[in-house]
């Protein structure tokens, strides 16, 4: 089987050409049959890919040189989308010259471009950004919004909860992944209409549709739960939903450079992280970004990833892998069989739960 090339934006991230590059190259070791579109300098491209034989052989370089600034405002970046490496890593997505694009450049400005060229997929008012986060469990948990929407009625929402469903089956092989909604409490009571709207919504049509939806909804789940890993996919608005992943992050870093002040305070202390290097490593593995990284704007007609502007090879590698295992679970089919499944009638619902 042929699997559709994944465009990379080569010239995105703090580490740029030599970083994209390697990234894809560790990746397609496991993706063997992806080929790739590499947009960027290519004098540079030309370099980085003189490391990786085996690389340049599946790929093809598209030469531009200008690039999206990380502080870029997505107003203006979208006016230069046809002459910069990003909008044409996404342009080749449109025109299907790659079936996903893959970028580590400026966020906001990469789901501008994305929503403008690629559009929203039927039955899909907005697009989400989605993430996978460690848990103490042997599963990642699918969260979204992550900042793609600072608001989100109870018909998002509930679209949120039926694509993010269907990103879990896919990047955790759950078949019916345990869906919850990020509230201020676990009660029925608790939380917005929206919130409230939506999650009456989904226990109803998991109830109706007798199992048809390939997920279970189990109400609502605060925010020191997260990573529990009692749940498979946390849904909100892009609003709360960046704000509890910068908490999360930062109480990652918080922890890691706590135990290594701790561990280099006196010789007894060193001697205590010699005895325990191990166990202290396998938190650092289970906490290190690069080994989560890739997020996804899940509702657009084509897949686009955002890898971290600070990932390493091996986050890029991830970010791209994750491309990869969307285009061969067909992601976007997916989403579009739930929401068949789901009904347009069942989507008409707003923030007020009217019909």
């Amino acid at each position: 089987m042929t699997f559709p090339r994944i465009a990379v934006d080569a010239m995105g991230g703090d580490e740029g050409v030599r970083v994209m590059v390697e990234g894809a190259a560790i990746a397609r070791r496991e993706h063997e049959k992806f080929k790739f579109l590499l947009v960027g300098d290519q004098p540079r491209i030309e370099k980085a890919l003189s490391a990786h034989p085996g690389m340049r052989d599946a790929s093809e370089i598209l030469h531009c040189e200008d690039v999206i600034s990380g502080d870029e405002q997505p107003s203006k970046a979208i006016r230069r989308a046809k002459t910069t490496s990003m909008g044409l890593a996404v342009n080749a997505v449109k025109q299907g010259d790659a079936g996903a694009a893959v970028s580590a450049g400026n966020t906001g400005a990469l789901m501008a471009m994305s929503k403008i060229a690629l559009r929203t997929m039927p039955g899909i008012d907005r697009p989400a950004l989605a993430a996978l986060l460690p848990t103490l469990e042997a599963h990642d948990v699918v969260m979204l919004d992550l900042g793609a929407n600072t608001e989100a009625d109870a018909r998002n929402l509930v679209q949120f909860a039926v694509m993010g469903a269907a990103y879990s089956r896919i990047v955790n092989g759950f078949e019916r992944p345990s869906v919850r909604l990020l509230n201020i409490g676990t009660e029925e009571i608790k939380g917005t209409d929206a919130l409230r709207d939506a999650a009456a919504f989904l226990s109803d049509a998991v109830a109706s549709k007798d199992g048809g939806l390939a997920l279970d909804f189990d109400g609502f789940v605060e925010s020191d739960k997260i990573n529990r890993g009692e749940t498979h996919v946390v849904v909100t608005d892009g609003f709360s939903g960046n704000i509890a992943l910068k908490a999360i992050e930062g109480s990652a870093r918080f922890v890691t450079d706590l135990l290594k002040q701790a561990f280099t305070s006196s010789i007894r202390s060193k001697i205590g992280f010699l005895v325990s290097k191990p166990a202290t490593e396998l938190l650092r593995h289970h906490l290190d970004p690069n080994n989560h990284n890739g997020a996804v704007f899940l509702g657009l007609n084509g897949v686009v990833v955002k890898s971290h502007g600070s990932a390493t090879a091996k986050g890029v590698a991830h970010a791209v892998a994750v491309a990869a295992r969307l285009l061969e679970d067909q992601l976007t089919q997916r989403i579009a069989n739930d929401l068949a499944e789901l009904g347009e009638d069942a989507l008409r619902t707003n923030s007020n739960g009217a019909s």
